[in-house]
């Protein structure tokens, strides 16, 4: 599915208003040299949040790393990935919501003050570190915005709500995804396969390869 993903904002169709919001705040971050805001994008699975975020990263001419809420199971984990990241670098937490909450809670100074507090040791022989962070973006992307404690949505500077396509969108990320694959399709078969894809672009593009392998084997 990656050769579909969308590169750039000339492939990327739909969400009109998102992109707009999106394309505003990478000029205003490039003319004041500074790295973006975070980004939440919310709504449900399959409507481009990943693909958004690779081109947020590319017209940003930044790093981007992408890890999973749940995979942050540690705040050592949060520390050894933040450490790692240089000016403007962008991390990508899909299943935003599912944060550790001792993870979520670290968060909260790495992404307000780019620092990190660490605890070394136990006991009364305890004590509390500070890391300096290089500036950073995250891009948090969520189908359960509701899950999300409001301290850590409250950091997000830019927020913004996916939704469904409608079916003249998907035509046209089909033929596109077409285009791409080197097959050819006519606009009633388009057509068919969009009316079938519930106004998600995944399942779209999942339906196109099933009729292209179809069309291939059956002849």
């Amino acid at each position: 599915m990656n050769e579909l993903r969308a590169t750039n904002w000339t492939d990327f169709v739909g969400q009109d208003q998102v992109v707009k919001s999106l394309q505003i705040a990478i000029s205003a971050a490039k003319s004041r040299s500074l790295p973006l805001e975070h980004i939440l994008l919310y709504g449900p699975p399959g409507l481009g949040k990943t693909s958004l975020a690779h081109i947020v990263s590319t017209q940003m001419g930044a790093n981007l790393k992408i890890i999973s809420g749940p995979a942050l199971s540690r705040t050592g984990d949060l520390a050894s990935i933040l450490t790692g990241m240089e000016l403007g670098d962008i991390l990508f937490i899909d299943e935003v919501h599912r944060l550790n909450k001792s993870v979520e809670e670290s968060l909260y100074s790495a992404m307000e003050d780019f620092g990190l507090d660490m605890i070394l040791g136990k006991g009364p022989s305890a004590r509390t570190v500070r890391l300096d962070l290089n500036r950073f973006t995250i891009i948090g992307a969520t189908t359960k915005v509701g899950m999300l404690s409001k301290p850590l949505r409250d950091r997000f500077g830019i927020s913004h709500h996916l939704k469904p396509y409608d079916e003249i969108s998907l035509e046209k990320i089909i033929i596109e995804g077409c285009r791409k694959l080197g097959h050819p399709i006519d606009h009633a078969s388009a057509t068919e396969i969009a009316k079938r894809s519930r106004g998600t672009p995944r399942i779209a593009l999942k339906l196109l390869r099933r009729v292209i392998d179809y069309c291939l084997v059956e002849h």
